[in-house]
C-alpha cells in the first residue's frame, strides 16, 4: 500500500470545495434538476448543501482535521456505505472520511440522493483521477471489510442483523434542540429559524423542540422568524402544516400558530413536519438534567448557555453548518476508519 500524503489530500479537497462553494453552469444545472427526483430538493436547498460542504472542505479546517489522526499506510479496506437521502448530500461526510483515511468506498446511495453525490464525486475524479478505483456505486453492497449505515431506529435493527459481524458504525434517529434562556437577541432568535427551517426541518441537525424557561413569550420569537414565511408555499410542507393544524384543532390540543409554524408544549424530542415543539424549565441546571436523559437521541444542541455536555453545542443559526470534525452522532469517523486492522 502507497503511504498518504496529507498535503495531496488537503490540496485535492480543498480544489473539490472550492468547485462546490462556487458552482459552475454545469453543476447548477444539476442544483435546478433535482426536484425533479425529490421535490424537498428545491434548487434554494439543494445549492444551501452544495455550498455548505463547499465551505466546509478549506485547505485550512482539512489540514487541522487531519492532522489529528495517524494516517500512515493507505489500508485499502473496503468500507460499505450505506447513505441517508433526507437532506442533500447528507452522506458526503462519510464518503469524504473512507476515501482521506485511504480506504475504499462502497457506495449503497439513497434513491432520494443518489445523483447529486455521484456528480460530486466525478468532480472529485476530474481533480485528481487517482480516487476514480477508490469508490463504487453498488445496488447490493458485498464483500465488505467494514460498515458505516445510517438510518432509523427500525432499520438499525435490519443493519445490526446483517452487518452485526463486522466493524461497524450504525446510526439511529437523532433529532436537534434548542435551549433558550429568555435573553437572546432578535438577531439570535431569527437565526434559529434556520435552524429549524433549512432544508424544511428534514434533517437530523434541525431543532425540532426548544427549551425555554417557565413564562417565556413567545411574541419576540415569532416576531424575528416572520421572514422565514415563504416556506409555507411548498406544497409538501404546507400539506403537513394543515394536517397537524386540523389534528390539533379536532383533538382541541392547545398551540400556537404563526401562519407557517405550529408550536406545541410536549415532552417528546421528535416534532412532526412543520411542528415545533416546547417545553419549560425552571433554572439552568433543571434544564441541563433534561438534556442529559436524552443525550443519546441529540444531534446536536443549539444554545450560547454555559451547558456541560457531551452533545455537540453550537451557536444560533448554525446547526447546518458541521465542520470536518462534527462527527454524526458524536461517533469518530475517522478515528474508526484509521484504526481498522
Amino acid at each position: 500500500m502507497s503511504k498518504l500524503d496529507i498535503n495531496t489530500t488537503v490540496n485535492t479537497f480543498s480544489a473539490l470545495g472550492k468547485r462546490l462553494a462556487a458552482p459552475d453552469e454545469a453543476l447548477m444545472e444539476v442544483i435546478a434538476t433535482e426536484r425533479q427526483h425529490n421535490a424537498w430538493f428545491t434548487p434554494e436547498s439543494v445549492l444551501q448543501a452544495v455550498k455548505a460542504n463547499g465551505e466546509m472542505l478549506n485547505s485550512s479546517d482539512l489540514a487541522q482535521w487531519l492532522d489529528a489522526y495517524t494516517l500512515g499506510e493507505a489500508k485499502g479496506k473496503k468500507i460499505g456505505l450505506v447513505l441517508a437521502g433526507n437532506i442533500p448530500l447528507v452522506g458526503f461526510h462519510d464518503v469524504l472520511c473512507v476515501l482521506a483515511s485511504g480506504n475504499t468506498a462502497l457506495i449503497k446511495a439513497s434513491s432520494q440522493d443518489a445523483r447529486l453525490i455521484k456528480y460530486v464525486l466525478n468532480l472529485l475524479v476530474e481533480i485528481d483521477g487517482s480516487y476514480a478505483d477508490r469508490f463504487s456505486f453498488v445496488e447490493r453492497l458485498v464483500d465488505f471489510d467494514a460498515i458505516i449505515a445510517t438510518g432509523s431506529n427500525n432499520t438499525s435493527r435490519y443493519f445490526e442483523y446483517y452487518f452485526g459481524k463486522v466493524p461497524n458504525i450504525i446510526r439511529k434517529n437523532r433529532n436537534s434542540i434548542a435551549l433558550l434562556t429568555g435573553n437572546e437577541s432578535t438577531e439570535e432568535l431569527h437565526a434559529l429559524g434556520n435552524d429549524i427551517f433549512d432544508y424544511y426541518g428534514l434533517g437530523c441537525r434541525n431543532v425540532a423542540k426548544v427549551l425555554v424557561p417557565e413564562g417565556y413569550n413567545f411574541v419576540p420569537f415569532f416576531e424575528a422568524i416572520e421572514d422565514f414565511n415563504p416556506i409555507i408555499n411548498h406544497h409538501k410542507y404546507n400539506n403537513n402544516y394543515d394536517y397537524n393544524k386540523s389534528i390539533y384543532l379536532v383533538n382541541r390540543d392547545e398551540h400556537l400558530d404563526n401562519g407557517f409554524l405550529l408550536l406545541k408544549q410536549d415532552e417528546r424530542l421528535v416534532s412532526p413536519l412543520a411542528v415545533l415543539f416546547y417545553d419549560t424549565y425552571s433554572n439552568l441546571a433543571s434544564a441541563q438534567a433534561l438534556l442529559q436523559e436524552q443525550s443519546a437521541q441529540l444531534q446536536c444542541i443549539v444554545s450560547t448557555a454555559p451547558l456541560q455536555t457531551q452533545n455537540q453545542v453550537v451557536g444560533f443559526g448554525q446547526s447546518q453548518h458541521p465542520q470536518l470534525w462534527d462527527y454524526a452522532d458524536n461517533v469518530d469517523t475517522m478515528e474508526f476508519l484509521v484504526s481498522l486492522s
